[in-house]
């Protein structure tokens, strides 16, 4: 319950800067957020790769803490690098989410669209000097993702081992309740 209450009110707290003050504080906050895409990419490749639950084995924890932690240093020293890497694992995250929430369950094909739309993403991204727009939209998603997700958890509607389960913070939420989803989006 402890546990639960914390989680739920870091969520809250990390999720409301995130969507109010994202820009502004995003190289204070860029490190941080390079560390948990880089664990999330690194611990749901292995995922993919291994057919194993995410975070289910010790290779996810390990592959996911060293991408982290590289992805992390990465997006402090370089600027655009660090851009291009939010915007490379939101692709590759939309990409993968798209594909599975139409039932497409096969795994090579996951890491390879996956990729795909995350390489589409980074050359738009550049390409159309979008990289102010892509930081606002990509943290106000965040940090409503994680507002909502800190609510549901202040009210049991999810738990934190359906949040594990679901390698990802949106699935727990769209499956509570379509009106979650359209809050998030809105």
């Amino acid at each position: 319950m402890v546990q639960m209450l914390f989680a739920a009110l870091f969520a809250l707290i990390l999720g409301a800067a995130f969507c109010l003050w994202g820009y502004r504080i995003f190289l204070v906050l860029l490190p941080v957020w390079g560390f948990f895409a880089g664990f999330w990419l690194g611990a749901h490749s292995i995922t993919l790769l291994l057919g194993e639950g995410f975070l289910a084995t010790t290779t996810g924890w390990i592959v996911g803490f060293v991408v982290g932690i590289l992805l992390a240093l990465f997006s402090y020293l370089f600027y655009a690098l660090a851009v291009a890497i939010i915007a490379g694992i939101a692709g590759y995250a939309l990409g993968t989410g798209l594909l599975s929430a139409i039932g497409i369950t096969a795994n090579w094909l996951l890491i390879l669209v996956g990729l795909v739309v995350a390489v589409a993403i980074v050359f738009a991204t550049f390409r159309y000097n979008w990289q102010k727009y892509v930081i606002i939209a990509l943290t106000a998603i965040g940090g409503a993702n994680a507002v909502i997700l800190g609510v549901l958890l202040l009210f049991n509607r999810v738990g934190l081992s359906g949040v594990r389960g679901a390698g990802n913070a949106i699935q727990p939420v769209l499956a509570d309740s379509w009106f979650w989803a359209i809050a998030w989006l809105v």
